[in-house]
């Protein structure tokens, strides 16, 4: 039985790879793992069959073998832990990377997904051109912390790892407004990051999809 993961059936970014399936579908393709893939409508999100595979009603869900996962990053871990590519051997530099992977969903992207709410769901609201600048601020500032940790790196730590698969899949949630241009360091590492032939492979496969 092949892995089988759940994508929108059409995402709402088009086809630009920010939707969290596409990180899934890289770290599948970096891993070498084949996989198929169940398309879900907004409306098939909240039925009880999707339901039981994703308690919150997103996106993606992951099944092998009896086993169902969901929450991107549980997900990317599991395949790093079982194909083993995607973490280092040495037991210092698996701790490093996971802490990286927790840094990127915890640390680093909760702001970049706030600017999307504040333009989105809160942009009519009187106060709301107040709060842009504050939010714009606190992404700058975790992108400058960023960007000297990296410094002339090539990645995090070391080899590409599933530290960086997440944080570079962070970070292209940035690429929109403009903010990420703004730190050369960071745009080149994530240039690196869509160069790889995963991620390409990973890209298109979504593209295809959402350009039909």
């Amino acid at each position: 039985m092949s892995i089988v993961i759940t994508a929108f059936e059409k995402s709402p970014d088009g086809g630009k790879g920010l939707a969290r399936d596409t990180r899934v579908r890289w770290a599948l393709e970096e891993v070498g793992q084949p996989y198929d893939v169940r398309y879900v409508s907004f409306q098939g999100m909240k039925q009880s069959d999707h339901l039981c595979r994703h308690p919150f009603g997103q996106i993606p869900t992951f099944e092998d073998n009896g086993l169902c996962l969901f929450e991107s990053g549980s997900i990317i871990f599991h395949l790093a832990e079982r194909h083993g590519t995607l973490l280092p051997t040495d037991a210092n530099a698996r701790a490093r990377a996971i802490t990286w992977m927790f840094a990127a969903l915890n640390t680093v992207e909760p702001p970049i997904l706030d600017l999307s709410v504040a333009k989105f769901q809160e942009g009519q609201q009187p106060w709301a051109a107040d709060r842009l600048p504050i939010v714009v601020d606190r992404i700058r500032a975790r992108f400058q912390q960023l960007s000297a940790r990296l410094g002339d790196s090539e990645w995090l730590d070391g080899a590409f790892s599933a530290g960086d698969l997440l944080m570079v899949s962070v970070l292209l949630r940035a690429k929109p407004s403009g903010i990420l241009a703004e730190f050369p360091t960071l745009d080149a590492y994530v240039a690196r990051g869509e160069a790889r032939p995963a991620y390409q492979r990973a890209f298109a496969a979504q593209l295809a999809v959402n350009a039909a």
